[in-house]
């Protein structure tokens, strides 16, 4: 079973690298740009054929090791 993960700054949490590449884009000509916020992407297989046993193991991978509960958000979706 195959997963997508995105890992995203929570709201409140000031992205910098997501500032740069939003004031950059505006210094080329897109001026209609109104904000950038970077993250991360996985894709996940797991050999799991239940899908709910799968998809809390890869919860359980987000909230280990792929996202900083503390400053960030994630979102698993099955592909």
């Amino acid at each position: 079973m195959k997963f997508s993960v995105t890992v995203t700054l929570k709201k409140d949490v000031l992205d910098p690298q997501g500032k740069v590449v939003e004031n950059t884009l505006q210094n080329i000509g897109m001026e209609s740009l109104k904000s950038v916020r970077q993250g991360k992407y996985f894709e996940i297989e797991v050999s799991d054929q239940d899908p709910q046993k799968a998809e809390k193991k890869v919860d359980d991978m987000c909230k280990k090791l792929l996202a900083n509960l503390v400053i960030e958000d994630y979102k698993v979706n099955k592909i």
